[in-house]
């Protein structure tokens, strides 16, 4: 039993095997497309840039709040300064 073969030698594919690669073409197509069209959304890539950079922000400046938090010698400090600063209120207060 023979098999017709196309130019190249191979045997000649089915119909429902060229349906399946024209499927496989189109998705592959469409991710192409979708790819294409989310490099050239320009205002999509900013509002995606400034996402990512106010969320770089919130999480360094709770970083340092979580660092002020727990470093008493700063707390300390802080309660010297404010104590200093309520004495001097009182004595000028006081003249």
């Amino acid at each position: 039993m023979s098999t017709a073969a196309n130019s190249a030698g191979q045997p000649a594919q089915t119909p429902e095997e060229i349906e399946a690669e024209i499927e496989v073409k189109r998705e592959q197509l469409a991710g192409t497309i979708d790819a294409l069209s989310a490099k050239l959304d320009v205002k999509s890539q900013a509002q995606a840039k400034v996402a990512g950079v106010k969320a770089d922000v919130r999480s360094q400046a709770q970083a340092k709040v979580a660092e002020a938090r727990a470093n008493p010698d700063l707390v300390a400090a802080g309660a010297a300064v404010l104590a200093m600063t309520l004495t001097a209120l009182i004595l000028r207060s006081r003249r």
